[in-house]
């Protein structure tokens, strides 16, 4: 399971509600699980399945590639797990693996994932432990070859002897949806730096150190980090949600979100705050 919370269709959604539950094949092998929460009445399903109707792998579509900003939703680093902490990857764009990948089904559709999206068993996509959400990730069965493009929006599994969730479709797509696991291969498709990224596409990264109602303050402190720092230091001033001035210092801008938390190490050897990561994107 992931974690639903930290925060397809509706024709889809309503089929699938009224369907019976086909189980995986062998639950041991079968959907990895989140950590059993006591009292738990968030899924109405105990185990987890395929739905009745089933997909033809020839029709299912790979998710399609994209700039995406990687905003703070979904994106804490690090967090806790049964007892074990995970830190989310700086430096994912090359990233490369092998290991066991397991499917998550009906159980989960209609539920929310990581970042607040809503999960869809039809839809192309993905949960892992420690790559930054969302990122779009080319998956290969290493049994019979086929690949799948899934878009990375939920964390799992929590298994450790797994490496990925995909989503039901995905593992359709990828000839193991009987067998409910399979050893693949994972590698990121880096959407920062391909032709797709236009001027419009642009996204740039702040590390907030602070917000001031009183502009001296702000300067203060833009005085004292800039000292030491090699990056930009800025106040940016505006209004809050209640009409006053505010008087934000923050470091940046930084062109991704590798180079903002390379910085944000950086920083904390100079201050010993808690930055906040502050998205700037042309949807936003």
């Amino acid at each position: 399971m992931r974690l639903r919370g930290l925060f397809c269709l509706a024709g889809l959604s309503l089929l699938v509600a009224c369907a019976p539950v086909a189980p995986l094949p062998n639950s041991d092998d079968g959907v990895s699980a989140t950590p059993p929460r006591k009292g738990s009445s968030r899924y109405q399903q105990e185990h987890d399945g395929a739905p009745l109707r089933r997909l033809d792998p020839a029709t299912i579509v790979d998710a399609i590639p994209k700039h995406e900003p990687i905003r703070t939703s979904g994106n804490i680093s690090p967090y806790v797990v049964n007892g074990k902490e995970y830190v989310l990857l700086n430096n994912y764009r090359s990233y490369k693996a092998r290991g066991i990948a397991s499917w998550y089904g009906t159980k989960f559709d209609g539920h929310a994932t990581s970042n607040g999206e809503t999960y869809s068993l039809y839809n192309m996509s993905a949960a892992h432990r420690t790559l930054p959400i969302p990122v779009y990730v080319k998956v290969t069965n290493l049994r019979n070859g086929r690949t799948a493009v899934v878009r990375v929006n939920d964390r799992g599994p929590f298994h450790s002897d797994r490496i990925m969730d995909l989503s039901y479709a995905a593992a359709v797509k990828l000839g193991f949806s009987d067998q409910g696991t399979a050893p693949v291969e994972i590698e990121v498709i880096d959407t920062d730096n391909s032709a797709v990224v236009s001027a419009a596409d642009v996204t740039r990264y702040y590390l907030q150190v602070g917000a001031f109602k009183q502009l001296a303050s702000a300067a203060e402190l833009q005085r004292s980090l800039s000292v030491g720092l090699a990056y930009p230091v800025l106040i940016a001033s505006g209004n809050n949600q209640h009409g006053s001035d505010l008087h934000r210092v923050r470091v940046g801008p930084f062109a991704d979100y590798s180079s903002a938390q390379a910085a944000k190490k950086v920083l904390k050897q100079h201050w010993s705050g808690e930055p906040h990561l502050v998205v700037e994107a042309n949807d936003s």
